[in-house]
């Protein structure tokens, strides 16, 4: 009897901390939704001052303290050098771009390049960091031109892609005057891909009537609910080969040395063979690209970070967790190396 007193007891704890729990949450999820969204802001930071930091810290623990000291006599007098010549360095203007599936990330782009090309001279360099197995066409789309106001201003421009560069995202990295790619990259996807299910023997067979009324003979070529033809589903495969099209006239465009039909397959290469069929030009990390313009150029890192409310990191988190479910699920359908 004192057992069942004890985990009654404990039961109701657990039912009111939960309660309380579900309480909070929703408190400060209502209280963010009040919340408006925050204004954005442009970060640059000095990544010559990082390296510097990093070098310093290194040596501070491998060198002995005559060393340290010779050293140091060494680097005050290239630092006044370096204040002097500072002025007339060229520059390196790094961006990092990780795109999703709506490119949504193309709004904190467009105003970082704008933000470059406010103060870029001819002399500088722009790299992106590119990171997207692709996505909505219409939004790396804009994305490859937000790229192309760079080269329009006559300042280069290099991409690095140290893990993936697919479809739309190959569309936004043939754009660069240098492309560069780690040697297991994925490179290239040349290609359309558009899928929708369809639920009309189901409605059917529950006896549920679906209704779409259309002007125009193509407004809605497929649908979702409704019986598909034979003729709105070629219609459907025209529409998709002519965005496939307008995307090798693209890569074309941006890298005339390549064959064209060769690549624009659907496939997508490590970078090694990438280089082998001229989709890139160098294998080579972006680290390492980097390391390569210090301390000769001064390098800044460009983001421009919108101020997140309550609500919309809560969602953030949410998200996180889901996709990294997600991820877990998609790699074990491909393959490993052991």
């Amino acid at each position: 009897m004192e057992f069942l007193y004890e985990y009654g007891l404990f039961l109701a704890k657990a039912v009111t901390f939960v309660a309380a729990f579900v309480i909070i949450v929703a408190s400060v999820v209502g209280a963010a939704n009040r919340q408006k969204p925050g204004k954005g802001h442009l970060e640059i930071a000095s990544l010559n001052e990082q390296l510097k930091d990093i070098t310093n810290y290194a040596r501070s623990v491998l060198l002995d303290k005559a060393s340290m000291k010779k050293l140091a006599k060494q680097q005050k007098k290239e630092a006044k050098d370096q204040d002097k010549e500072k002025q007339s360095r060229s520059r390196l203007f790094v961006i990092e771009f990780k795109g999703s599936m709506d490119a949504h990330e193309v709004e904190r782009l467009r105003e970082e390049v704008t933000a470059i090309l406010c103060v870029a001279e001819s002399q500088d360099e722009v790299l992106v960091k590119l990171e997207s197995g692709g996505g909505v066409v219409h939004g790396y789309g804009l994305a490859a031109a937000q790229l192309h106001r760079i080269k329009d201003k006559g300042i280069k421009l290099t991409v690095s892609v140290d893990k993936v560069a697919a479809s739309g995202g190959y569309m936004m990295a043939c754009v660069a005057d240098n492309l560069l790619a780690s040697r297991f990259a994925y490179i290239g996807s040349i290609g359309v891909l558009a899928q929708l299910p369809n639920f009309h023997k189901v409605l059917k067979k529950n006896d549920i009537e679906f209704e779409q009324h259309t002007a125009g003979a193509y407004k809605r070529t497929l649908t979702v609910f409704g019986e598909n033809t034979d003729e709105g589903r070629e219609k459907f495969r025209e529409e998709i080969e002519e965005i496939h099209v307008l995307f090798k006239d693209w890569v074309r465009e941006q890298r005339s040395q390549m064959d064209i039909e060769k690549v624009a397959t659907g496939e997508f290469w490590p970078g090694v063979k990438a280089k082998e069929l001229g989709l890139i030009d160098t294998i080579m990390t972006s680290d390492d690209y980097i390391l390569s313009a210090y301390p000769e150029k001064e390098i800044y890192s460009v983001k421009y970070s919108h101020k997140k409310n309550m609500a919309e990191k809560l969602g953030m988190s949410f998200a996180s967790v889901a996709q990294q479910q997600l991820m877990r699920l998609w790699s074990q359908t491909r393959t490993w190396f052991h």
